[in-house]
């Protein structure tokens, strides 16, 4: 075998040993499958890279939606040196190391460096400090990955100087081209005859994650038992790799934030079920029981109420009773509460009342206690009339005695209204018992 072929065949052997996400990982702009409005020929980004401009970016997006191929590609566009680290493993040590061979890049060749983190939104305050400097005199140029929200994780002086682009997640119809594509091109398996009824199947359980799809594709065609170069992937086998490969939940990113979203929107909408699906994804998938546990508490307040004050008690009692019992028997008590606080009456007038007081204190600011209402434990106090003519209500009938609370020029001012649901209703009647005239004036 000559020297050539013998190479050809190492390097192809060496190609074989990647996983098939990384065979299959996109070199140009026009490879990548998805993102139009981003990298799209009327795209702002490519318009900036046909300028021969690459700025800082953030990509903000799903996992396996493209963010660290796009990185790779853009900076090769562009003519840039490359160079990547994870958030995870890498401290303010390596990035320091990184731009002082930026700057010599920059200074003895004239070639711009790109830095590449993944995760960044793993990276501390100090860590993301030490890159500002660099990315604001164009040492290097920034292109961060993360599947958080931008805004909550990274400091507001390097967030300023990037651009953020949200990476939606893939389409059923982008992840099959990208699975037809690897079937067809791929090293290794355009050797084999592919059939695919288990397709749907394999979509599915790709999650949207083009690496995740891809990486189930490879895991059953290992399992698939091979006639000669024919290779049959059906719904059977896709769901047995599928049971061999975690449920991707990270509990600091999107997924996390877009499931307990999910779960108490559900509960909100009065919808048991969806809440009861929501509430198994996360606890199979790990999550922290105490956490789901506190977020009931609130919306128990928040979105419950007055119509059934009950749902706070509960809610409450399920928190202590989670933090006593611990999995997996907290998974019923949980169970518990969600099913009530989906199922009864809803409000959100007690959470609408202290935001709507609130904005008018800020706008308005404070008005002054009325005199009667005031303390007056001094002699002074006393003879400013402090409190002198306040009425105490348990001495009249019904323990009511009808008087001034707020003050001067807010006598009508009405925050909390309650709705004609559950519990609540009896408030709102009782309430325009003993407030006819500005109760009444105010639902006109």
């Amino acid at each position: 075998m000559k020297r050539r072929d013998q190479k050809a065949l190492f390097e192809g052997q060496q190609d074989l040993n990647r996983p098939l996400a990384e065979r299959c990982r996109p070199k140009t702009l026009e490879e990548v499958v998805g993102h139009q409005k981003v990298i799209g020929p009327d795209s702002p980004l490519r318009k900036q890279l046909e300028a021969g401009f690459l700025p800082s970016i953030i990509f903000w997006g799903p996992p396996g939606v493209g963010k660290t191929t796009l990185a790779r590609i853009l900076a090769r566009e562009v003519g840039y040196e490359f160079k990547a680290i994870s958030a995870v493993t890498s401290g303010v040590k390596d990035v320091k190391e990184i731009i002082d061979e930026a700057r010599k890049q920059r200074q003895y060749f004239g070639k711009p460096t790109v830095l590449f983190i993944d995760e960044i939104h793993r990276f501390n305050k100090a860590q993301q400090d030490a890159l500002l400097h660099a990315v604001e005199d164009g040492t290097i140029t920034l292109i961060g990955a993360t599947t958080e929200n931008p805004s909550f994780e990274v400091i507001a002086p390097l967030l300023s100087r990037c651009q953020v682009i949200k990476l939606e997640a893939l389409s059923k119809e982008d992840l099959e081209t990208i699975v037809r594509r690897a079937i067809e091109q791929d090293v290794f398996f355009k050797n084999y005859t592919f059939e695919l009824p288990g397709l749907e199947a394999l979509l599915f359980y790709g999650g949207g994650d083009a690496r995740r799809t891809l990486n189930l594709l490879e895991m059953t065609f290992h399992l698939a038992p091979k006639d000669g170069h024919k290779v049959v992937i059906d719904e059977t086998l896709v769901k047995n790799a599928a049971a061999q490969n975690p449920l991707y939940y990270d509990k600091k990113g999107d997924v996390h934030y877009d499931t307990i979203s999910a779960f108490i929107k559900s509960v909100r909408g009065s919808d048991p079920d969806a809440a009861i699906y929501y509430l198994a994804l996360m606890l199979e998938a790990g999550e922290d029981p105490t956490f789901i546990a506190r977020r009931l508490i609130i919306l128990a307040s928040e979105d419950i109420g007055n119509a059934e004050p009950y749902a706070l008690s509960l809610a409450n009692a399920g928190f202590e009773a989670v933090k006593n019992i611990g999995m997996p028997e907290a998974r019923i008590i949980l169970a518990q509460v969600t099913t009530y606080l989906a199922s009864v009456p809803k409000s959100n007038a007690a959470y609408l009342a202290i935001n709507q007081a609130m904005d008018f204190v800020k706008q308005k600011g404070a008005r002054p206690v009325p005199l009667h209402l005031r303390n007056a434990p001094t002699g002074l106090m006393k003879q400013l009339k402090y409190g002198q003519e306040y009425k105490y209500p348990h001495d009249f009938d019904g323990h009511f005695v009808a008087q001034s609370y707020l003050p001067e020029g807010l006598e009508d001012a009405v925050f909390y209204q309650p709705t004609t649901l559950g519990r609540e209703a009896k408030l709102r009647e009782y309430l325009r018992k003993l407030w006819p005239r500005k109760r009444r004036k105010n639902d006109e």
